[in-house]
């Protein structure tokens, strides 16, 4: 045996992941929520009266280069992207929704963490120092 070595072997202790598994499933589903919800307001803006604040060149159909239909392949798949009317101003509004609804669930999520008022120092953190400074004079 080594001077250092110790003859028991500690278990590693595992942390325990509950509570951030379900914080991740959480994640999750914001993740195919909020583009779905940001889509369908962006469908119900373009066609209400709010268009209006839409700049007009976001409006009809897309026209893309002529070398994406230079072949059979590109053709298949750009042809039926350019048939959906208004998409560039969908996407552009759902874009917007995205942002604006992430930054409110953000605020929401720090005034519930902090209302939770969590401990500061979990059990693997080390104690805060007790070293007070001394007052500096000159």
């Amino acid at each position: 045996m080594g001077k250092h070595s110790r003859r028991v072997q500690e278990k590693p202790v595992k942390p325990d992941i509950s509570q951030g598994l379900a914080w991740r499933g959480i994640g999750c589903l914001l993740m195919l929520i909020i583009p779905a919800i940001s889509i369908v307001g962006a469908l119900v803006t373009i066609d209400s009266p709010l268009v209006r604040f839409i700049p007009p060149e976001l409006m009809g159909r897309l026209f893309l280069p002529a070398y994406f239909y230079s072949t059979a392949g590109l053709t298949k798949i750009f042809a039926p992207i350019t048939n959906i009317n208004n998409l560039s101003a969908i996407i552009f509004v759902s874009v917007l929704y995205m942002i604006l609804l992430g930054g409110v669930i953000s605020v929401l999520y720090a005034f519930i963490y902090r209302a939770m008022n969590p401990k500061r120092y979990g059990e693997f953190d080390a104690p805060p120092p007790k070293a007070t400074a001394k007052k500096y004079k000159r």
